[in-house]
């Protein structure tokens, strides 16, 4: 096993995915049903042998904190494995973090004890699935000091990445981000090589950079925005890693889930018929915190309109579909429909409620909310818009 840590950049306000992030750190925002956003990387860790693991948090971590001690408490310490919650502690300077370089730099000391040859920066917010030691077996042939993972998209979407260019050899000798006139990728000419977020550092790298982005006043303390370009200012031997998905689908599958829009296409790609993203993949398997709940139930078959029913959808633990009808919607713990009500294209957030008669279609109902009897929402946005629901730009409604 090669000497490896990761560190999780846990601390994000989220303020693109408000109100879901109104009480909750980003990565704990629900997806998928019962999963949380950290699990995915979490789970690409445990999967790629990767078992020591430093979690940043800062802004309202609470239920995050929760989590990861209720779901992901079982590697063994005696064998030098752990997953380890690091709030900001004040250790190097008076502020809270500054930003994702900043809040390694903080905790600096944490990673010099553990002393590990290469260190992982990866994001908790992402939707893949990745075999970090592959990315490392790059990193080494290619004698790295720093490997910068890539996504091939096409042109016209590199306004909104980070975007590489990258020589013969695999070097990264140009970044920039959101460019009108990308560079062609080294990996397919057609396309170019978005930055996916996941760096894969030689420790003694990291600890130089984030000391030098420390003592920079005019920083903004981002790996994307002032380390990598520094790197590459010092030639640094900077070098791409181009995706391979683990999710062996016709498309390799990563997902930024960054705004409300983003965050309700990838919970809709899980329930097509022939999802986007397998969590049904055994050999990789998404891992979580498992709520003691009982068995989902649905109740009432009587002709009509009145018939306990979900179709093309996920259903978790604890929900009763009691005499209403759910179609091509994401159903997570402990949800109630009650009796003639009609959800299509939606999400129901942990602990909500639908009243009887009501029509909800396209819309994220936040948890623990209670939709009041006969209520339609989806259907006229000046409406919802007037009764206080949030409209994305894609016309989604959250409900609060």
């Amino acid at each position: 096993m090669q000497n490896v840590l990761a560190i999780l950049l846990a601390g994000g306000t989220g303020e693109r995915l408000f109100p879901l992030t109104k009480d909750t750190a980003k990565p704990a925002v629900p997806f998928g049903g019962v999963y949380r956003l950290i699990d995915f990387t979490l789970s690409n860790c445990i999967n790629s042998d990767v078992r020591r693991i430093l979690i940043l948090t800062q802004y309202k971590s609470l239920e995050l904190v929760r989590h990861i001690r209720d779901g992901w408490t079982f590697l063994p310490a005696e064998l030098g494995e752990y997953i380890e919650v690091l709030p900001p502690m004040k250790r190097v300077h008076h502020d809270w973090y500054q930003g994702t370089a900043d809040a390694v730099f903080q905790n600096f000391q944490s990673i010099e004890a553990e002393d590990p040859d290469q260190t992982l920066v990866l994001g908790a917010d992402h939707i893949y699935k990745m075999n970090y030691h592959e990315m490392l077996d790059w990193h080494h042939r290619y004698n790295a000091e720093v490997t910068i993972a890539s996504i091939q998209v096409p042109p016209e979407q590199s306004p909104r990445f980070g975007v590489l260019e990258i020589d013969p050899n695999y070097r990264v000798v140009g970044f920039e981000e959101k460019p009108q006139n990308p560079k062609p990728s080294r990996f397919d000419p057609t396309m170019v090589s978005a930055s996916m977020g996941v760096y894969a550092f030689n420790t003694d790298a990291l600890l130089d950079a984030v000391h030098e982005d420390n003592r920079d006043p005019n920083s903004s303390h981002d790996f994307g925005k002032d380390i990598i370009p520094r790197c590459l200012a010092q030639n640094r031997r900077v070098v791409a890693y181009d995706f391979r998905d683990i999710n062996a689908k016709q498309v390799r599958y990563w997902r930024d889930v960054g705004t409300l829009d983003a965050y309700y296409e990838a919970n809709m790609d899980l329930v097509n018929v022939v999802p986007e993203f397998n969590l049904y993949d055994k050999r990789w398997p998404i891992r979580t915190k498992m709520a003691q709940q009982p068995p989902a139930k649905f109740v009432f078959a009587q002709e009509g309109r009145r018939m306990g029913v979900a179709v093309d959808s996920i259903v978790s633990a604890g929900c009763i579909v009691s005499g209403g009808r759910v179609t091509h919607s994401i159903l997570s713990p402990g949800v109630r429909v009650n009796s003639y009500c009609e959800v299509e294209y939606s999400i129901l957030m942990p602990d909500v409620e639908i009243g009887r008669y009501s029509r909800i279609r396209r819309a994220i109902v936040n948890t623990g909310v209670r939709v009041a009897d006969s209520s339609t929402i989806g259907f006229d946005l000046e409406a919802d818009r007037a009764a206080g629901h949030t409209i994305t730009e894609g016309g989604v409604v959250v409900v609060e």
